[in-house]
């Protein structure tokens, strides 16, 4: 499918198709296009798409080049799953202030971009690519919040209810992995911004955006390192709680076995086949052999709180 963003006496107007005839296009957008679409927009405007393995290569030479006529850039876009986060490589090529993206799936950083052009009034290309990395760094910035707030409901679990479910080290785990992910997406677009800030296609007035946006974007890694700080916080806490849990049960144990001992001697002691054990032939032995159990367990239960062991 494509889309292309056209304007005309200060209107901006949202077309779908591929009857590029309008001379005033200032973007185009494939969403998962087909070998035909992307021929006719490599023909109709002199360029040529990025193919799938050039999108998703991860050497950093890959992710942005430039040239005297045209800029690439390939970037991961972040897409929520069942499992969490996963890449989505989407592409961005700026030739005669047109911009040119290419996208297996609808993001809704587009959508709100759409939305936005009839307020930001962007002149070209170049405008709405910034546009849509600075919805981009908003979308991070949720995402961040999102995880936050999850770490704020696990502390608050470990604390109020002492919850030590197998469930809650694999949630942890599970929100480490998404704030890398998250991490290395907003690291990506530093390098970007970055490279932008040095490009001769974005023009100075430009500037103070885009160092707005790197500022920005230095301000979400320090919040990622402090999400990721906080939850090795949890993750210890977590195995704290329970070596204390471990250590409380295997302290139970040892109380009742060493409480247990005294008796079992006792009985072992009246057990023995000696011919002489004068109690054996009294009629208070066994009421004395139970009260001297019961007492040797009494006495050995007072000697540990005595110790404050209990």
């Amino acid at each position: 499918m494509i889309k292309y963003v056209t304007v005309e006496n200060g209107k901006f107007k949202l077309v779908q198709g591929s009857e590029f005839l309008h001379p005033n296009i200032l973007w185009i957008d494939l969403i998962d296009p087909t070998d035909e679409e992307k021929e006719q927009v490599e023909k109709s405007f002199g360029l040529e798409l990025f193919t799938e393995q050039e999108s998703e290569e991860i050497e950093s030479s890959s992710k942005y080049s430039e040239s005297e006529k045209e800029i690439g850039i390939n970037l991961n876009f972040l897409r929520l799953e069942e499992d969490g986060y996963i890449n989505e490589p989407v592409s961005f090529i700026i030739r005669d202030k047109i911009l040119v993206t290419q996208r297996e799936h609808e993001y809704k950083t587009f959508t709100d971009t759409y939305k936005k052009l009839r307020t930001t009034r962007p002149e070209s290309g170049n405008d709405i690519f910034l546009a849509l990395l600075e919805t981009r760094i908003d979308f991070d910035a949720d995402l961040i919040e999102s995880v936050t707030d999850q770490i704020t409901k696990i502390s608050r679990g470990l604390i109020e209810d002492n919850d030590l479910e197998r469930d809650i080290l694999l949630k942890i785990t599970a929100l480490q992995e998404s704030t890398i992910a998250i991490r290395e997406n907003i690291v990506e677009k530093q390098r970007i911004l970055s490279a932008i800030l040095k490009s001769r296609f974005f023009p100075k007035d430009d500037y103070e955006m885009i160092r707005v946006m790197i500022k920005d974007v230095g301000s979400l890694l320090d919040h990622t390192s402090f999400n990721f700080e906080r939850l090795e916080f949890l993750q210890n806490t977590f195995l704290g709680l329970v070596d204390m849990e471990q250590n409380r049960i295997i302290k139970i144990f040892t109380v009742v076995t060493v409480v247990f001992m005294p008796p079992t001697l006792i009985a072992s002691m009246y057990g023995m086949n000696f011919r002489f054990m004068p109690e054996l032939s009294q009629p208070w032995g066994y009421p004395f052999a139970i009260v001297l159990m019961f007492l040797s367990s009494a006495l050995t239960l007072l000697f540990f709180k005595r110790k404050k062991w209990l």
